[in-house]
């Protein structure tokens, strides 16, 4: 499969080209457009339970779409649901890597994701850290909200990131979820919860979080009068 991302950075467009007779696995409501010829299958990946996790835990459709090209191969385009960038991941045989919710766009048939818990809950912060672990071989499209950024750690390295503009790591990398401060800063500060990162290793994240455009977004909306 060969992956060309169009339009960065706002408004990416993943162009998809199939070799004859190959598979790609596309998440529900990503597909664009698609060459004559190319077979649709849906489907429940890893079985009910595990699609079960990835939609109720991972942000992920319950469903998703594996697109067959014909015998003189074919294209698909993707795109995510929000505005904001598309970047690949390699994944390399033995490797896995955490992606946050709602960021897993198209992949090759060969990886699997999972729901992976990275974090818990709090009282004052609404975001835990539920991330989809994509395991296997391949290459994956993954999207963001803005666009995406990252950082290379060295060993040792410690670095923080509010957990709504982190968008992909690696598995083995130590990290540790916490509030911001104390409890005024994390009341006040605008702030929720946070990830210390440790190195080495590749961090990407996201120049916007969603949460934080829904916090100021929400007190725009109209009330219903009495």
């Amino acid at each position: 499969m060969q992956i060309t991302i169009e339009h960065r950075p706002s408004y990416s467009l993943g162009i998809l080209k199939l070799d004859p007779r190959e598979q790609v696995r596309v998440e529900g409501g990503a597909m664009v457009s698609m060459s004559q010829g190319i077979q649709l299958e849906t489907g429940a990946t890893g079985g009910i339970l595990q699609s079960l996790k990835r939609s109720f835990l991972g942000g992920e459709s319950f469903f998703q779409n594996i697109y067959t090209a014909p015998e003189m191969g074919g294209e698909i385009t993707v795109a995510p649901a929000l505005p904001g960038d598309l970047q690949t991941l390699s994944i390399h045989a033995g490797e896995e890597m955490l992606l946050q919710s709602g960021s897993y766009v198209a992949s090759e048939i060969d990886i699997n994701t999972d729901t992976h818990w990275g974090g818990a809950k709090t009282f004052f912060g609404g975001e835990g850290l539920f991330m989809l672990k994509l395991t296997g071989m391949g290459e994956v499209v993954i999207s963001s909200y803005g666009a995406i950024f990252e950082r290379v750690l060295s060993p040792g390295e410690i670095y923080t990131v509010d957990t709504g503009h982190l968008v992909a790591f690696p598995a083995q990398m130590p990290f540790r979820v916490r509030a911001v401060g104390g409890i005024k800063s994390t009341l006040f500060s605008g702030e929720g919860l946070v990830v210390d990162l440790t190195g080495p290793g590749r961090v990407l994240m996201q120049t916007r979080s969603m949460s934080a455009f829904l916090s100021w977004l929400v007190p725009q909306l109209p009330k219903r009068s009495d």
